[in-house]
């Protein structure tokens, strides 16, 4: 068992946890609008649907990184690239953080995880960020490589679970610091570039 590396994992998954994303700022405007416990709900859907891409990613990528080096190797740059693909984007966007409500019905809670279940399960892209991301920190060279996935699966749910949970909890506290700070946006911005290259070095140089 490598700790260090599941300890990197946690560490990785806070940062792009915290980096404004679609779904955290998602969460916030829903705690805003509804209340917290409706954005907890919603919390509770987004990350509910993480073990959906956890199972497609583990039981279609496991095989294939423990009997061929080749394919791990191509899977590897693949997921660098992606990362770095990534970054570029963001360093290409708007460097303000665009908070609005007029477009957040309210919902009950129940709706809520539904929405927030749905959305994460039928985005393809987070499979595509799990096959990128993931594989790079199988952490034993002895425990099943499924069951490796499935333990970065729920460590990521539970990292993110306690920071989407927190932004809902914040979320007054949240949405008047990003108003007030000129520059929390372009802090926010080259957040993420250095995560997501820092991710895919680690991942080009990491081993099967």
């Amino acid at each position: 068992m490598q700790y260090d590396t599941l300890l990197l994992f946690v560490v990785a998954t806070s940062a792009l946890a915290i980096s404004p994303g679609p779904d955290n700022i998602y969460v916030l405007m829903q705690s805003i609008t509804n209340g917290r416990k409706y954005g907890i709900a919603t919390v509770c859907g987004l990350i509910t649907g993480c073990l959906v891409h956890t199972t497609l990613v583990a039981f279609g990528v496991s095989a294939i990184i423990k009997e061929n080096d080749t394919l791990f190797f191509i899977i590897k740059l693949f997921g660098a690239l992606y990362l770095l693909y990534l970054a570029y984007k963001v360093y290409r966007s708007d460097a303000k953080v665009t908070l609005s409500n007029d477009s957040v019905p309210q919902k009950s809670m129940w709706q809520l995880f539904k929405q927030g279940f749905i959305m994460n399960v039928l985005n393809p892209k987070v499979s595509i960020f799990f096959l990128a991301f993931f594989p790079a920190y199988l952490f034993s060279q002895t425990l099943n490589t499924v069951t490796q996935f499935y333990v970065l699966g729920l460590l990521f749910m539970a990292t993110s679970f306690v920071i989407f949970s927190a932004i809902a909890i914040l979320a007054g506290f949240i949405s008047d610091y990003l108003k007030r700070s000129k520059n929390i946006g372009l802090v926010l911005k080259w957040l993420q570039i250095v995560v997501f290259i820092g991710i895919a070095i680690f991942i080009f140089f990491s081993e099967n």
